[in-house]
């Protein structure tokens, strides 16, 4: 009886995983997204001035064009793990809002709820902690200037800089409860205070914002009067406005067009590595005409096809191509509808939008810090960046020339917690005896955001001044360096390379090795 009941069970739970395997087929998602980006591209049309920022990675696939990308993370937002990360400073984002009056970020979720937490306490907390930083700021430079004129004229001074009616709130959704809300707002001067401390630039993003940050939420389920749209500029804050993509409905709706039937996906933009099978959003909005027009039972070979191409289309240039392996699915999804018609509405609204991608994701240039002649950037672009020497910290070697390439396979803290602080010691070597000489050096990862940055930062941190001079390693063999310090390197290397995304992980491997005086030790050996 017992067997019985167990084996019912287990025949549950793989009906279930069967049903939803076949709801989440690749066809399923890459239409849910587009229609998701029809609404994204409608809310953006109410603001057209404002650019459109995704936040990585799910917001990518929510629009053919964006302005630039930023990186809020959910978990910052998690109730009980508030938390406002100094590694995730997003100052480009509120200069960005500064300079054009606001900006749109775009992201979805697949729960049942209208908002990913990214959206709902991240942002709001990270508005609310810049807003508190920019007036301490502002306070102070208002009382050098009362004291700098006190024994001429107060009334000389410019009262322009004086923080008049700067919002300093904590603005939140109405669905975070009284409870949560007054947790975060205990934490607020801490972040704040950690922020002052952090060393980043509060002076240019205090001369850029005019007016305090503030966050707005736009979901699928908000009601906006299209002739009673105000205009942004006539707001008294800079608004960020939060799109969130997908219907947050908690079922599965089945959907059908003039040709096909679809099971409607929230969020279908997550967690790409699941189901994407190679496809990036560039490609995707690329060909997403073909793909969508395609149908069901053609759409996993079109895309196996258009990311083939693209891998082949990278080995001719020299560029890092990593052959793509998909396992074969158990089920094989079959449409429940199909109709015989030449034109549709879908086709002609794809047909006419404006798709401004490049061949992928990663084809985007080189970042530069500053004069350090440091510079951070993808595999992929390595083998035709005009620099003098290449260390590469992908698994893949790329073609350069031997005697100004270093190739330092690693891997993140994920697969390996020791991979980073082993060849450190060899990167950093590498690294001084090419930038004692004068010549310009790319850090390059397979995705430039996190193992590049982090051996960056390493060799940042013991080769430069904190003026950000060339010396060697002098002043780092002068100096212990603590977590703020690193921070503070950290911080300016985001400045310039807007797109890190530094692990947790990796980020420890770095201060182990710094504050382990690995990176003193090592000698000018080649």
């Amino acid at each position: 009886m017992e067997d019985d009941e167990n084996t019912h069970q287990l025949s549950i739970y793989r009906a279930a995983r069967s049903i939803k395997r076949r709801d989440n087929t690749l066809y399923n998602a890459l239409r849910s997204i587009y229609d998701d980006s029809v609404f994204v591209g409608e809310i953006f049309q109410l603001w057209p001035d404002l650019p459109l920022l995704a936040n990585l990675r799910c917001g990518l696939w929510y629009s053919p064009t964006f302005h630039a990308t930023c990186y809020f993370k959910s978990t910052d937002g998690h109730n009980n793990n508030w938390s406002f990360n100094t590694s995730r400073l997003n100052l480009h984002v509120a200069q960005l809002a500064g300079q054009k009056g606001g900006c749109f970020i775009v992201d979805a979720t697949r729960r049942g709820k209208r908002f990913p937490d990214s959206m709902s306490k991240t942002i709001p907390i990270w508005a609310c902690v810049l807003n508190r930083s920019i007036h301490n700021h502002r306070e102070r430079m208002r009382q050098i200037a009362l004291g700098e004129s006190s024994a001429c004229d107060k009334h000389s001074v410019d009262t322009r800089q004086m923080p008049v009616d700067w919002d300093c709130s904590l603005h939140l959704p109405l669905w975070v409860s009284g409870t949560e809300r007054a947790s975060i707002e205990k934490r607020l001067e801490e972040w704040t205070q950690q922020l002052d401390a952090s060393g980043a630039d509060i002076s240019s993003l205090a001369s850029c914002l005019k007016k305090p940050l503030r966050p707005l939420w736009i979901s699928q389920k908000t009601v906006i009067w299209l002739n009673e749209v105000p205009d942004h500029e006539s707001w008294d804050f800079t608004p960020i406005i939060l799109v969130s993509a997908s219907s947050p409905s908690g079922v599965v709706q089945c959907r059908t067009s003039s040709e096909f039937s679809w099971n409607y996906i929230p969020g279908a933009g997550d967690d790409e590595e699941s189901w994407a099978r190679g496809l990036t959003p560039s490609l995707f909005w690329n060909r997403a005409y073909d793909i969508i027009n395609a149908g069901p039972e053609m759409c996993n070979q079109m895309v196996a096809d258009i990311v083939e191409k693209d891998r082949v289309s990278r080995a001719r240039r020299g560029q890092d191509a990593p052959q793509v392996t998909v396992k074969a699915p158990n089920l094989v999804p079959r449409p429940d509808h199909c109709l015989n018609n030449d034109e549709s509405q879908l086709a002609t609204d794809i047909a006419n939008m404006n798709i401004n991608r490049n061949s992928s994701d990663e084809d985007s240039v080189i970042s530069w810090l500053g004069s350090t002649n440091l510079a951070v950037g993808t595999s992929q672009n390595a083998g035709v960046s005009k620099v003098d020497c290449i260390l590469n910290c992908d698994k893949e070697s790329i073609s350069a020339d031997p005697k100004a390439y270093l190739h330092l396979p690693m891997l993140t803290s994920k697969f390996d917690r020791f991979s980073l602080l082993n060849n450190l010691p060899s990167a950093v070597n590498f690294a001084k005896w090419n930038l004692s000489q004068g010549k310009t050096l790319l850090i390059c990862c397979d995705n430039g955001e996190d193992i590049s940055v982090c051996v960056c930062l390493a060799i940042l941190t013991a080769l430069f001044d904190d003026e950000g001079t060339f010396d060697g390693g002098n002043f780092f063999s002068e100096t212990c360096i603590t977590k703020l310090e690193m921070r503070r390197r950290l911080i300016t290397v985001c400045k310039y390379v807007v797109n890190a995304r530094p692990s947790r992980g990796n980020l420890k491997q770095v201060f182990n090795f710094l504050s382990g005086g690995r990176a003193g030790s090592t000698n000018m050996s080649t």
